[in-house]
């Protein structure tokens, strides 16, 4: 037993005997990725799995893309039915998933998202697969769903620390969660993000925007993330300044509605849709400052990302965005959530503010760069993965794969649970 009152595995337990595995990857909507932090998640660790030697199959949504290819990087991408609506499309798409993996003979089935987590019981239970689950963020908790929903998704939460073999979060504030809501214990694996190389502000020109002249906010048009409140914010400071809103609706029609209705008349605001690839970095990089108002988040890759651009943020002082920024620079800005007159004054001070040096804001930058790696995240995961399998086959050992890999010790909470 190790200090925490963990089963420690044999030779010491620093790593666990490596193998190729047949990792199945269940809840994401499908591959490449597009706007989604989930499907950014699987396909960077994805990707970096195949490197290492593993064999990695993608269940894609019917309704994802018209065509699914079927190959992406390296893994294998497999079509699986579902029913493109609000309350069938995840569940439906997990079930079919899910029977598609253990009729490959996967080694691992891994769900992402609390939601998804649903079908986990049948593989834990009825196959020799183990079952490993990401949780992004409490989706039970998320405003666009209705009452019955709530209740599905708060029993989908209770069974993510019971029945996977291993539960991954990827913040310290779900781990926290966890640990006080149901004593149990979670592997904290956080998102990564990759320095990007400077593209042309000539990619703002079809939305109007000049670089340092517009604030952006990047992510699904959903309740919890607080669009309008920042459009609210935003119609209160004077002058040319515009404001960017990228993304679109996520079965949340009236919501979306109802923002553009707040804007109607402030021709200051441009909704460019789902923005991807070279014109989302222009979006980032060129901001006056990047604006995250959220009342709920698990980890934001959105953050990360505009951090990782060095564009100035604004955020709500929520855990999860207090996690990246911390007791932040003149740089990297929080507010209380939900606080209009906060948010407003702040708007105001950083889109009029002359950019200075400022060592504090790159140190933490670079801080964020480092420690937010994905090489890392996936060389944690895989011992997960095999850590998972040798309590299901009885079989630890040391690793001995092609890369003897890194640990952020300090940060790691070992798996406990009920079982």
């Amino acid at each position: 037993m190790n200090s925490q009152g963990n089963e420690a595995p044999v030779d010491s337990g620093d790593h666990i005997a490596w193998s190729p595995l047949h990792i199945a990857m269940v809840g994401q909507k499908g591959l490449p990725a597009t706007f989604g932090g989930i499907e950014h998640h699987v396909e960077n660790i994805g990707a970096r799995l195949v490197e290492r030697g593993h064999r990695v199959t993608v269940y894609c949504r019917s309704t994802y893309s018209e065509v699914v290819v079927e190959e992406h990087r390296g893994m294998k991408l497999v079509a699986a039915p579902t029913i493109g609506t609000k309350h069938l499309d995840a569940i439906v798409h997990s079930a079919t998933s899910t029977g598609k993996a253990l009729s490959a003979g996967a080694d691992v089935v891994h769900y992402h998202g609390i939601g998804p987590g649903l079908l986990a019981p049948i593989p834990r239970f009825l196959s020799r697969s183990s079952v490993v689950m990401t949780v992004h963020g409490l989706d039970h908790q998320r405003a666009k769903w209705g009452t019955a929903a709530q209740a599905v998704l708060g029993a989908a939460h209770w069974m993510s620390g019971r029945v996977p073999d291993e539960l991954v979060v990827v913040s310290r504030d779900l781990v926290e969660h966890y640990r006080g809501r149901s004593g149990l214990e979670a592997t904290y694996v956080p998102n990564g993000v990759v320095p990007h190389p400077r593209v042309g502000a000539d990619l703002l020109e079809p939305f109007g925007l000049q670089p340092g002249r517009y604030a952006v906010c990047v992510g699904r048009l959903v309740p919890e993330k607080r669009a309008d409140l920042l459009i609210k914010a935003f119609r209160q400071v004077e002058g040319d300044h515009r404001l960017a809103i990228v993304g679109d609706s996520s079965f949340s029609d009236d919501y979306s509605r109802h923002l553009r209705d707040l804007a109607a008349d402030d021709p200051r605001v441009v909704f460019t849709g789902f923005a991807y690839g070279a014109t989302l970095a222009a979006l980032y990089q060129h901001a006056g400052v990047f604006v995250q108002p959220s009342a709920l988040e698990g980890l934001p890759l959105t953050l990360l990302e505009a951090v990782s651009y060095d564009s100035p943020v604004l955020v709500s002082d929520i855990p999860p965005h207090l996690e990246v920024v911390g007791k932040g620079s003149s740089r990297h800005r929080t507010v209380p959530v939900d606080d209009l007159e906060a948010l407003t004054t702040a708007l105001r001070q950083m889109l009029l503010a002359d950019r200075a040096p400022d060592p504090v804001a790159d140190e933490l930058r670079s801080a964020v760069v480092s420690h937010y790696s994905w090489d890392t995240a996936v060389i944690e995961l895989e011992q997960i993965y095999l850590r998972s399998l040798a309590k299901r086959r009885g079989s630890p050992g040391r690793h001995h794969g092609p890369h003897q890999g890194t640990s952020r010790a300090d940060d790691i909470v070992l798996q406990k649970g009920s079982r």
